[in-house]
């Protein structure tokens, strides 16, 4: 799989980011969700699955360009 920087919230090199990959899908860097009530709502996890947190913000990288990085 590779990745292509679509952009970032971070200062000084710290997450939250998003990538597109070559597979048609998203990785996000953020923040990993530990809070119980959280993980209880969650529903259908498969193992490998994980979870994290980052600013709605964040996602309107997901709607420009795929090969435009902003920071």
């Amino acid at each position: 799989m590779r990745l292509t920087l679509l952009g970032t919230d971070s200062q000084a090199g710290r997450c939250p980011t998003l990538y597109a990959t070559d597979r048609d899908t998203y990785v996000i860097q953020g923040w990993t969700v530990t809070d119980p009530e959280a993980l209880g709502d969650l529903q259908n996890v498969l193992e490998g699955e994980t979870f994290v947190e980052v600013p709605k913000a964040l996602l309107r990288f997901a709607e420009g360009d795929r090969g435009k990085v902003e920071h």
